[in-house]
């Protein structure tokens, strides 16, 4: 199913009532704490700065591998009202973007990545169990499904080709992927049936911030670190109101503006918007089935990903990301009403059953996309500053595990992850501007002209594989 560029009139009423914010902040159960501001100058022996995923992992390993390391963590507004509030709440196995891309970047690493990401996903399973962290979490895999006819080909191959790798995959035919869900566009589905869980994303950062503080971690919120300053064997982190000194400090900001230099140019910030519909009534369940609440995505390009929610509506995002020039970042973006109207008419030319159903949540939220399109970590400030970035939209899982492989670095712990080639490698750099925004900009459209040519990629696309920068969903 190619999708329409331009939303159809009819589908504006259904943003009538939109409120322009994430699903998971509008929520009055979030737990209050006491986190105040950095005031005066603090000193630490771990210095984390993001309350991100990764950063309040990173403080529960390093508190689990030694309770009397002082940790503290700063986050420049407040936990989960970044990226962690803003996603669809997928919970992936892979830690490389998909099974595809790690297998192409990384074939002699593959397995033990799959693995990992397996035995990642099963410790966050029973973390959340152990410490009774009520974020809805549901394992309840994924379904990749074909909407055009080149794409079903290419999905049965998969089954075979991932196996090897401890991948179990089913196909599924276009009657058995229809009772499932409901859909006059699905001719197919590529279910896996273990390897996604979803649950509520902020709900799962307030729980892990509560283990934090349980642990004895300090936590600092509204607290913006704008310099790092290297002095002898300590590094400073300037705050507006103080600072926080250091022996070892962790770089955890996701796509946020970065503090050095050299990730200005192996990261920028990729708006993904996101609507969620008003609660579905019995029959509009019926009409749809969805009885496995399994997540899912299409399998274009420009892909659409969509999963239920524990209140009866569904989440329904992607598609239509955007760059804005100079890796423009901020609250501006989070409020761009350009997409919505085209995301409204994709919904319902997948599901034309639910015709009159209104969206009541509207958002965008920034990805930190790199050219692997996976995490990446490196070292500055003679080893003393640890980063980790990269993340490109499936960092609810695999943020655990690079918050893991952080930690082994700053603490010198000899592990399995460290040898991995995936951690010892960078991403390939991108231009500076104008060259980045043209060719993020021309990527784009090669990618939209790629859906509606059957899937086949033009010498841009090519020349961008060759060169381990090429894209796959």
């Amino acid at each position: 199913m190619v999708f329409s560029h331009i939303a159809s009139p009819h589908v504006l009423p259904s943003l009538a009532d939109v409120w322009e914010g994430s699903y998971w902040m509008d929520d009055d159960a979030e737990p209050a704490t006491d986190a105040s501001r950095v005031v005066g100058n603090l000193t630490a022996d771990l210095l984390i700065v993001g309350g991100g995923f990764t950063g309040l992992w990173a403080a529960i390993e390093a508190k689990q591998h030694d309770p009397d390391l002082d940790v503290v963590l700063v986050e420049g507004n407040a936990i989960a009202q970044g990226a962690s509030g803003q996603n669809g709440g997928f919970v992936a196995a892979s830690l490389t973007h998909g099974f595809a891309n790690g297998l192409d970047r990384w074939p002699n690493d593959i397995q033990a990545l799959t693995r990992m990401g397996h035995e990642n996903l099963d410790e966050m399973e029973a973390f959340i169990a152990d410490h009774k962290i009520d974020c809805d979490w549901m394992r309840v895999g994924e379904m990749d499904v074909a909407t055009e006819e080149y794409q079903v080909e290419g999905l049965q191959e998969f089954v075979d080709v991932a196996k090897p790798y401890g991948e179990e995959l089913i196909w599924l035919d276009q009657t058995e992927t229809r009772r499932r869900l409901n859909s006059p566009t699905y001719l197919g589905a590529l279910f896996d049936p273990d390897s996604v869980a979803i649950c509520d994303p902020a709900r799962l950062a307030w729980g892990l911030r509560d283990v934090a503080l349980e642990l004895g971690v300090r936590i600092y919120e509204h607290s913006k670190v704008v310099d790092l300053d290297e002095r002898g064997d300590q590094v400073t982190a300037k705050t507006e109101f103080g600072s926080v000194v250091a022996p070892r400090v962790l770089l955890a900001t996701n796509a946020f503006p970065p503090l050095l230099r050299r990730l200005k140019y192996l990261v920028v910030p990729v708006y993904d918007s996101v609507l969620v519909t008003e609660p579905l009534s019995e029959q509009q369940h019926r009409d749809i089935g969805w009885a496995g609440n399994e997540g899912v995505s299409d399998s274009g390009n420009q892909f659409h990903y969509y999963r239920p929610t524990a209140d009866g509506r569904i989440l329904w995002g992607g598609y239509d990301a955007t760059y804005h020039f100079r890796s423009g970042f901020g609250a501006q973006h989070e409020h761009s009403s350009k997409s919505w109207p085209k995301l409204a008419d994709h919904f319902f030319t997948t599901f034309p059953q639910l015709e009159g159903l209104r969206f009541e949540y509207a958002w965008s939220g920034a990805i930190d996309t790199c050219t692997r399109f996976s995490a990446f970590w490196g070292t500055a400030m003679n080893d003393k500053v640890v980063y980790v970035a990269g993340y490109t939209g499936l960092g609810v899982g695999a943020s655990r595990f690079g918050a893991r492989v952080a930690i082994d670095k700053l603490l010198n712990r000899d592990t399995e992850r460290r040898s991995l080639e995936m951690v010892n490698t960078l991403p390939i750099p991108f231009p500076p501007e104008p060259f980045k925004s043209a060719g993020i900009n021309f990527t784009r459209w090669s990618l939209d002209k790629a859906d509606r040519n059957h899937g086949k990629r033009n010498l841009w696309l090519r020349s961008l594989d060759r060169f381990g920068m090429g894209f796959d969903s």
